[in-house]
Order: C-alpha cells, then structure tokens, then sequence
C-alpha cells in the first residue's frame, strides 16, 4: 500500500468520522450560529475606526488628512458611540444568537431562549456598584463568559421543559402569553444558580466569574496568537477540506472565541494610542492564508486561464471571479484538488508558508495588524487593508503570498495538466483507431 493511500485511509476511517462528529455537535452549530448573528453589527462596527482613527500620520502636512485628523478628535466621543453599541458589546449578540440556536435545536422559541442567555449573561458580567453597571466584560473580554452563561441558560430551558417543570395556562390563553409564563420557572432557576455562584466566587477569589475566566484562559488565550497555533489550525483546516469536510467551518468556530477577544484587545489599544498586542485574528486569517478560498487558490485560478488542457482552462474561467470573493469550490472540485494527490502538497503548505511570512512581517512591525472585522468575502488585497484601517503594508504582503502561491502551485499544475494533455492524446488515439467504437 502506497504512503498516499495509508494517508488517505487515516483521514476516511480516523479524521473524518471525528471531524464529522465535532461539525454537528450542536453546541459547536450553536456558537457558530451566535457569531454569525452578531457578524454584521460587528463588520459595522469595525468599519466606523476609519472615521474615527483616519489612516493618516498626526504630524501630516495635508489638508484633507489634517482636517479629518482634527475632525476625528473634536469628535470623538460622538464618533466612538455607534462603535462602542456594535463591537463594545459583542457579547450581547453572541449571547441571544447561541441560545436562539440551541432553542430551535430544542424545539423552544428560540426568542424566549436568546433572550434567557442574554440575562444570564448579564447576571454574571454586568456588576452593579455605586450606581452603574460596569461594560467591562461587554466586549471581547466577556466572550468565553457569553458563551458559556448561553450554553448553560439554554440547556437548563431544555431541562426543564424536557422534564415538565414548567407553568401549563390553558389552550384558550394567548400563546405569546403562554410562553412567557412558561419560561417563568427557567429564569428563577438561572438567577438562583449563577447569581449565587457569583457572588461565591467574588467572595473567595475577589473575582467575578468572567474576570476569572479571562484569568484562567490568559496562557490559552496567549497561545493561540502564536505562530505554532497559526500552523496547526490551517493545517487542520487544509486537511479536513482535503478529504471533502468543510474544514474551515470546524476551524473558525473554534478560534472565533480567541480572534474576537484578541480583537478587542486590539482596539482597546488603538483607542488609547498603545502598541497593538495581538496579531492572529480572523482578518489575519482571510487575507493572507485564504486568498480566494481555503488553500489560497485565487493564483492557482490565474494559472488555470493559460492552461494547455481545455478542462483546466474551463474551471479556471468558471472559477476565476468567484474566486476574487473567496468561493473556490469550482477550483476545488471542478480540477479537482479535493482527493487529488498532484495537488496535496501545494494545498496544504501553501497557506502554511504565507502564515509564516506573514506573521513574521507583521511581528518584526514591516506589516500593520488588524484592528477591524472585515466580510469572508472581501477580496484579499482590499480586505487585507480594510482589516489593518486601510494601511498600505497588509496590501504589500497578500500580493507577496499571491506571488509566492502561485509558484508553489506553478509545477504541480504543470505536472498534472501534462497527465491530462497524455490521456487526452490516449483517448484520440484510440478513437482514431476505431471509429466504430467512437461512434
């Protein structure tokens, strides 16, 4: 048995059951769900730090950039506002998207669920003193508490109901009544768990729950913004898409937590005029380690237009612009890339090798870091520098790993289409040589 197909019995008897197994667990959909609910009030948000922190140098001679500069400051308390009710609280989105998610799971309604993980979470971040409730943990500090307080709120609604302890009103009574009365008794016990819980941990530890979660999850939450997690969260992603498994939606939704608190803390930094701590967030992520799709594959598309081989050259016209918007799956399974061992090493190492040099530029300061959440499908080079508030750096490196891709996929490419070109002269060798049979 060849190396190859050791490798792809591994991947179809070990990987694929378990990768299939975690995609359909319903708390992974439910905090997949939560983000995506929150998604574009966050890309709005993220869009405002333009406005507010304009891509020009403080000390710039130019009229427009030192009108806007003066604009931005004058104004800044007003301009932060839309932000601060968008990204600022994050959690509150995240929260009611999760529980409405795991309500529909459950078959409850699904607002009545959001809107219990959304006091849960409250109960639990919003601390109350001297007359006002702190927003601390409203934004990328209070993710992991979001989710969490949802999971909990909406698997103890399920509980209940699932066991009957629940209020019953007659038929005759209004059901939008009805389901407010019934999820009475899964809000008492909410409070009279966490809320207690609490006020025990303040007690013991002189934290709150989410200020001890952040506590506990600091070497985690430090260690996913390294090289070696980069690494090994794309290499996972390349190989679950590899053996067909949407591999970036496993991946996603468990770095999604990491990249939004990483992302606050970004932000947090460039309000206050800090050095930006963090570099692996999502943008990071889009732009230069999925250039036109997971691999990379927006150069290999180019490629494909000036095949030899009239196959390659159709998929390469069919997926050349969709490509542009982050959508390869016409690459990936018209060539096909997907369980093809021509194109296995250039797949997974290609965005492996952009991680690298990406990262490195940005940690030696050759390359601004993301500050702003930007859609999957913005093409690389504009999202790249939508992400960094519009520098010009992150432009510089995406058109770099483009040019590095395109190299790296160049003779393997080459390799195949020969393969194509010989079996096409097979098969017209063939006709040619009985007619009948062509016939």
């Amino acid at each position: 048995m060849s190396m190859y197909q050791k490798m792809v019995n591994v991947i179809e008897q070990k990987v694929t059951p378990m990768a299939g197994a975690m995609g359909s667990q319903r708390h992974v959909i439910a905090i997949r769900d939560g983000f995506i609910s929150a998604l574009p009030f966050m890309i709005i948000g993220s869009f405002l730090l333009v406005f507010i922190f304009p891509p020009f140098s403080p000390d710039s001679s130019w009229g427009f950039a030192r009108s806007w500069l003066k604009f931005s400051l004058n104004y800044r308390e007003q301009l932060m506002l839309p932000f601060n009710l968008s990204m600022g609280v994050m959690t509150f989105f995240i929260s009611v998207g999760i529980g409405a998610s795991l309500g529909k799971h459950y078959k409850l309604d699904p607002i009545m669920t959001g809107l219990l993980a959304f006091m849960a979470f409250l109960l639990v971040a919003a601390p109350y003193k001297d007359g006002h409730i702190s927003t601390q943990y409203f934004s990328g500090q209070g993710i992991f508490t979001a989710l969490l307080t949802a999971i909990y709120a909406s698997e103890m609604y399920a509980f209940l109901k699932r066991h009957n302890i629940t209020i019953r009103l007659p038929k005759e009574v209004p059901t939008g009544v009805a389901r407010s009365f019934e999820i009475l008794i899964p809000v008492v016990v909410i409070v009279a768990t966490l809320h207690p819980l609490n006020l025990f941990i303040e007690s013991t530890t002189g934290m709150i729950i989410p200020e001890a979660i952040m506590h506990l999850l600091a070497p985690l939450v430090s260690a996913s913004d390294s090289l070696p997690a980069i690494l090994i969260s794309v290499f996972i992603c390349q190989i679950l898409w590899f053996a067909g498994i949407h591999g970036a939606l496993i991946v996603t939704g468990i770095m999604n937590p990491f990249w939004m608190a990483n992302l606050s803390a970004n932000q947090t930094a460039l309000a206050a005029g800090n050095v930006l701590p963090h570099i692996y967030l999502q943008g990071f992520w889009d732009h230069y380690l999925l250039i036109g799709g997971v691999g990379s594959t927006l150069p290999l598309a180019f490629l494909l237009l000036r095949s030899r081989a009239i196959h390659l050259r159709t998929i390469g016209k069919m997926g050349v612009v969709p490509s542009f918007f982050n959508i390869n799956e016409p690459i990936l399974f018209g060539t096909p890339i997907i369980m093809n061992p021509l194109f296995f090493l250039p797949f997974t190492l290609v965005p492996m090798i952009n991680a690298t040099l990406a990262y490195v530029a940005t940690k030696l300061g050759w390359v601004a870091q993301v500050v702003s959440l930007t859609p999957w499908t913005t093409p690389a080079p504009i999202g790249a520098s939508w992400a960094a508030n519009w520098a010009v750096s992150p432009v510089i490196m995406c058109l770099i790993c483009m040019v590095m891709s395109a190299v790296m996929y160049y003779p393997f490419l080459k390799a195949y289409e020969r393969t194509l070109l010989k079996q096409d002269e097979e098969r017209n060798v063939q006709e040619s040589n009985n007619p009948v049979a062509a016939d």
